[in-house]
């Protein structure tokens, strides 16, 4: 298979459908939460996308928990693409984003531990992280039997 040039870039609202299409992919799962349509729109500059030639193929998106604490999120690869470095690319640009908002912790839950332990994340204890519980997991359906792993990485 002849590589490939993955572009990753900052979402425009002219992505919103196909991010909705891949969440949703992922949502119906069980392994992410699902996004409305209007969610995307009102969140778009939270997000980066991965695309080859003009089609997104990957996702991922920051949401701030605190002074100094950013949280990946919605992080996903089109199916067929997976394996290609696509997941690696994104979580680089995402972490770019955070240094340039100054913040050096950033977390994330995850069903994919090696993954972003391949990416210089750490296994931590959830109960670290009382922003997010209060931000998100009080609406979550799997709020008192979650069965994510919590990662962190600290940048220099």
């Amino acid at each position: 298979m002849q590589a490939v040039e993955v572009m990753c870039r900052k979402a425009t609202s002219d992505d919103v459908e196909s991010l909705f299409q891949l969440i949703k992919g992922y949502a119906e799962q069980g392994i992410m939460l699902p996004r409305t349509r209007e969610a995307l729109v009102y969140m778009i500059d939270t997000f980066v996308v991965a695309e080859i030639g003009t089609e997104v193929v990957g996702c991922g998106s920051l949401m701030k928990l605190g002074d100094n604490l950013i949280e990946i999120r919605s992080l996903g690869i089109t199916e067929g693409y997976k394996g290609l470095g696509i997941g690696n690319k994104l979580v680089d640009g995402l972490l770019e984003q955070a240094k340039l908002q100054g913040i050096t912790k950033v977390m994330a839950l995850t069903y994919a531990v090696s993954f972003f332990e391949r990416n210089g994340f750490s296994i931590v204890d959830k109960d670290i992280f009382p922003e997010k519980v209060w931000k998100d997991c009080v609406n979550c359906p799997k709020q008192h039997a979650c069965d994510e792993i919590a990662v962190l990485r600290v940048l220099d």
